[in-house]
């Protein structure tokens, strides 16, 4: 397994997507870098005896819209049958629960009561929960903002009626707001995986296995 991951690294180096968006996997404050996925990428990296270099990202969307660019050798994405036609995904290392974050006015209680004529929905560009709600919802009207904070600033400007978000995301930006909340349950599960960039990519059946030693070992719990 090993052998076959060293070609990962250009030149020795392994640079790994990190989205700061999704606070659920990824602590920092502009120097440095922990949670779970540079934690695996740094692991990773070890094992393959390369350095690690992370390549820092605001948002999922962005990620996965440089797959082909030659910008990064792997990354760590929500798994989505859209996103599979471009890019080889592990099997996931860990679940994380999306929901809604809403003014404290509104007579919005439950998560169902967002998808009604009249209400309009904030998302981040190429999110999983963006791509789950342009399936899903039936009769508020979507509408879509840049990577996840962007997005949460818009909203508490005063941009639609509700923002889509991964929670731990929402409740670290909106924690001091008393005129936001954040509904309880959850919009959808976001299934995280490994990530190489092209979808036929052999290594990924290696890298699959690195995942599995990973979470079974219980490495990926010690950081999450």
């Amino acid at each position: 397994m090993t052998d076959e991951l060293r070609s990962l690294a250009t030149q020795g180096v392994l640079r790994a997507a990190i989205n700061i968006g999704n606070r659920a996997l990824v602590q920092y404050d502009g120097t440095h870098l922990s949670g779970v996925s540079p934690a695996l990428a740094q692991r990773l990296a070890h094992e393959i005896g390369a350095s690690f270099k992370p390549v820092i990202y605001d948002g999922a969307g962005k990620v996965f819209a440089d797959a082909h660019a030659d910008r990064w050798d792997v990354a760590f994405l929500a798994v989505d049958a859209m996103r599979a036609e471009k890019v080889a995904f592990t099997r996931p290392y860990h679940s994380i629960e999306a929901t809604f974050a809403v003014r404290a006015g509104q007579r919005i209680e439950t998560i169902d009561q967002v998808d009604q004529d009249g209400v309009r929905v904030l998302t981040s560009t190429g999110s999983a929960y963006d791509m789950h709600l342009t399936h899903n919802l039936a009769h508020a009207a979507l509408e879509r903002s840049g990577a996840p904070r962007e997005s949460f600033v818009e909203f508490q400007h005063g941009r639609c009626d509700a923002v889509a978000g991964v929670r731990a995301s929402l409740e670290a930006f909106f924690r001091d707001d008393p005129d936001i909340r954040i509904l309880p349950g959850a919009l959808t599960a976001v299934h995280q995986a490994m990530v190489l960039p092209r979808k036929d990519d052999p290594r990924i059946t290696a890298l699959d296995a690195f995942v599995a030693k990973a979470v079974s070992d219980g490495f990926v719990g010690a950081h999450l």
